[in-house]
């Protein structure tokens, strides 16, 4: 991860300004709608479920700190190394590699992540099979550099292929699946060549130079994505993360952090593309920042567009400020992530949110308390955010409307001293027919309609108000 939306088509907010660590703007007009009909279907039925899990886990949960990005010989805050080690980056290196020696996650249950993810109303989920440092949390047979390897402990426990278990648990919950893969490598000698010393994120020596180095390195790729993609069940999902890893054709001039890749680093994805597909009918193929065919739906990091979207998107934010595992996390309140789906929702998109297990295996308890205070608000509201679609004005104000076959549904979004519904509620810019029905989701009273100049207020009895006190969203449903 680590990328960071500077500009979104007219705007964005930024979630914090610490995550703003990688140049990722990105022009949406470019988006290509698939034509494979499979796809075509499975991306509409993503689009109805909203609510994901993410998962970053490596080797460098071992020292929490952030995930890869230490390795990267490049002057930014996020690549700042600690440690014994710091002061040589070779040394460095080596002892970062040297944790798949000692890697042991012994409290491993994806069974325990699933239900959590589930009872919260989540319905897809995506797992970090590698990330940029090349440390593969699969049976690979491409890399010893592996949790399944000799040398790793965990290699002797029965259930150490992690990725083939995460996709287990979560597909007998009925969730989608998906494998986050990193297109650069930064430990496979065909991306990061030995002869030449790596200066940043990008492969180390010219593409165009070494045709059959890079050729090498594009069927290492090839040949790691295809064993996800016939080893491990029904996948619904190719997330590739590594937005510089693109054919010089992609690269945006105009936009800044592209304007920095030195060399054209085609892997070929209509192949990798079209073998995932075959295997994988249907499969959504998500190319990071790479606008086209193989960007199925776009991925805004940290950040939420200020505005709907008329294109798939989701957002990939964090439950607490990092991506990876930190021992002392600050997780986000409920309030905060229930309010950021609703907003998500009603402009057009999904939330991807993420958690990060720990070096033994394990999520923090108030990660569980989270998932657990969002899923009760869920079990009352879902129908308004489930297989919905935005309504105008979508967002406005403290307002977010959705809609399905049955219902319309009006969202307020409260302030934090917000602990009681008003009394009366003024919603703009909504009519309404004169045999429409409104309730508050969670009370079966009826209440009672005034139209406005503006759109309709709604009065709210005392005794509802405080039987649906200290909600974090109330949602109105209109029905005729």
């Amino acid at each position: 991860m680590k990328y960071a939306f500077l500009s979104f088509i007219s705007g964005v907010f930024l979630w914090t300004s610490a995550v703003a660590q990688q140049h990722s703007e990105q022009n949406h007009d470019k988006y290509v709608w698939p034509k494979d009909e499979t796809v075509k279907q499975k991306l509409n039925s993503w689009q109805t479920i909203k609510f994901g899990l993410l998962m970053h886990w490596g080797t460098y949960s071992e020292w929490g700190i952030v995930e890869s990005w230490s390795l990267c010989p490049e002057d930014e805050g996020w690549c700042e190394r600690k440690g014994p080690h710091s002061a040589n980056w070779y040394d460095y290196k080596k002892a970062y590699e040297g944790l798949q020696t000692t890697f042991n996650p012994v409290k491993f249950n994806p069974e325990r992540w699933a239900n959590a993810a589930k009872q919260a109303g989540m319905k897809y989920m995506i797992f970090t099979t590698k990330h940029h440092d090349g440390f593969c949390m699969f049976d690979t047979k491409q890399t010893d550099y592996k949790i399944t390897d000799k040398k790793t402990p965990f290699s002797s426990n029965p259930r150490s292929n992690v990725t083939k278990e995460i996709l287990n648990a979560f597909r007998q919950q009925d969730f989608m699946v998906g494998t986050y893969f990193s297109k650069p490598d930064w430990h496979t000698e065909h991306y990061w060549w030995p002869y030449f010393p790596p200066k940043d994120r990008n492969v180390s020596y010219d593409p165009k130079k070494y045709p059959e180095l890079w050729k090498k390195y594009s069927d290492f790729t090839y040949n790691q994505i295809e064993e996800l993609m016939t080893g491990y069940g029904k996948v619904d999902i190719l997330w590739l993360d590594g937005g510089w890893v693109r054919p010089a054709s992609t690269i945006d001039s105009t936009i800044s952090w592209q304007r920095t890749i030195p060399y054209s680093q085609d892997i070929n994805m209509a192949r990798i593309a079209a073998m995932g597909r075959q295997h994988q009918p249907g499969l959504l193929v998500v190319d990071r920042t790479v606008s086209g065919e193989f960007e199925n739906y776009v991925t805004p990091e940290q950040q939420i567009p200020d505005h709907y979207m008329p294109i798939p998107w989701e957002s990939c934010m964090t439950m607490g400020n990092s991506w990876s595992y930190i021992p002392k996390e600050n997780f986000k309140p409920a309030r905060k992530l229930i309010q950021t789906l609703v907003d998500i929702v009603a402009k057009n998109g999904n939330l991807l949110l993420n958690i990060a297990p720990g070096p033994d295996g394990e999520w923090h308890e108030e990660a569980y308390q989270r998932l657990q205070e969002i899923g009760k608000w869920i079990a009352v509201n879902g129908e308004s955010i489930y297989d919905t679609k935005p309504l105008a004005p979508y967002r406005q104000g403290q307002w977010a409307f959705t809609t399905n076959s049955q219902a319309r549904y009006v969202s307020y979004l409260p302030t934090d001293s917000e602990k009681l519904l008003p009394a009366s509620l003024t919603i703009p810019s909504l009519t309404t027919s004169p045999k429409a029905k409104i309730s508050i989701l969670g009370s079966t009273q009826t209440l009672k309609i005034t139209k406005t100049q503006d759109g309709i207020s709604v009065s709210v009895p005392e005794k509802v108000r405080q039987q649906l006190a200290n909600q974090p969203v109330w949602v109105l449903k209109i029905v005729g």
